[in-house]
Order: C-alpha cells, then structure tokens, then sequence
C-alpha cells in the first residue's frame, strides 16, 4: 500500500461498518453511521494540519493553547452518496465550506460522467477533502479531482467508507500527491464494478431509493 493511503483499523469501525453492510439496516440508520464513521475519518485524515501557539487563560492559570493555521478546509461530496458524509466532516470543522460536484457512472463503460460543479469562490485557496462512501473503479473520484486541480484547487484529500484496491490503484495512479484516508478495504470489483463483499448502492441506501 502506497504511503499516502490509510485504511483505519479500529475495533469501532469494523463493527459500525457490518452493520452498514447488512441488507436490513434501514435508511435512516445507514445515515447515522455514515455520519459517525465520517466523524472518525476526518479527525484520521487531518492529523498533519498545522497548529500554532497561543495563550489561554484557564479558570487555574494562563497555559499554552492550539489552533488550527494555514488554509481553510473546504468538503466537496462527489454526488449523490458523498452528502451523506458532509454532516460527519462538518461536525469536526464547522466553518469549512461546501461545494457539489456531480458525477454518474456510465453502466456500459463504467466511466463517470460530470453533470454538476459549484464551488466556492475561493477552493482554490482552500484544503479540499473529497466524499464519497464508496471507492470502487476510482474514475469519479479521480475525475472529481482532476476538475478541482482545472479550478486552481492544489491541496486535495479522499475520504471513503468502503474502498476497493482497484479504486486506490486509480486515484494512485492519476493523483500520487492525494491522500487518501478509507474506512474499510474490500476484496476487488465484480463483473459489473460492484465492491465485493461491499454494501450495494450507497446513495440507493442513503435516501431509500432504487
């Protein structure tokens, strides 16, 4: 595995993500441990952002304080399935801001197709942390990326759920500088692009639809 990829191994994780599998977990919990995993992989994903020294005063005395400097983070969910992951990254950093790029899988080709992008006017200037539950092939998050470095955007990060090694292997390949920070590591992709063992559909699953 390349130096910039993480796959978290946590008790916790593994057993939030067996019941994110299960084809009887409803929609509404499926949202809930979206959340909550996203919560655990942003805190995981941004341990090397840069802090600086301040003074605190305490109810006790005056100590040496944190906070978070150099650029402001901006989360950009690749659509649909990525807004499940906003609210869990938004819990960690509530003032980042917030951009959409669409993106839908071609079921012949399996290449993404961009149907959608907004982002704020200042992503460029920004640490930029892509969602998406589910890393299978990897085009629409190596081509989510590849639009954000076409709008000035050079300090890029991909959070996932679930991830194949044929996705990591694509965004690897097209984007060797992207950190990646997954969840969970499946076996391979199946005849039709399908993580395996996986959970289906994400989006599907997120908003009850078929």
């Amino acid at each position: 595995m390349q130096d910039n990829v993480k796959i978290l191994d946590h008790p916790v994780i593994k057993h939030k993500i067996s019941i994110l599998r299960d084809i009887n977990t409803g929609s509404n919990e499926f949202r809930a441990l979206i959340k909550e995993i996203s919560i655990i992989l942003a805190y995981e994903a941004t341990k090397d952002l840069e802090l600086e020294e301040y003074e605190v005063e305490t109810p006790i005395q005056s100590t040496t304080g944190y906070k978070l400097s150099g650029k402001k983070l901006g989360i950009v969910p690749i659509l649909r399935a990525g807004l499940g992951m906003v609210d869990g990254v938004l819990e960690v950093f509530p003032a980042a801001k917030i951009g959409h790029i669409g993106m839908y899988r071609d079921e012949e080709t399996l290449q993404p197709i961009e149907y959608y992008a907004k982002l704020p006017l200042d992503a460029d200037k920004r640490d930029i942390i892509v969602v998406d539950p589910m890393l299978a092939t990897g085009g629409s998050a190596s081509d989510a990326i590849e639009r954000l470095k076409e709008r000035g955007c050079n300090h890029i990060r991909l959070l996932s759920i679930i991830a194949a090694p044929e996705g990591i292997e694509r965004v690897n390949k097209d984007h060797p500088e992207v950190a990646i920070t997954v969840a969970q590591l499946d076996e391979k992709l199946n005849k039709n692009g399908y993580i395996v063992p996986g959970l289906g559909d994400a989006g599907d699953r997120l908003f009850g639809t078929k």
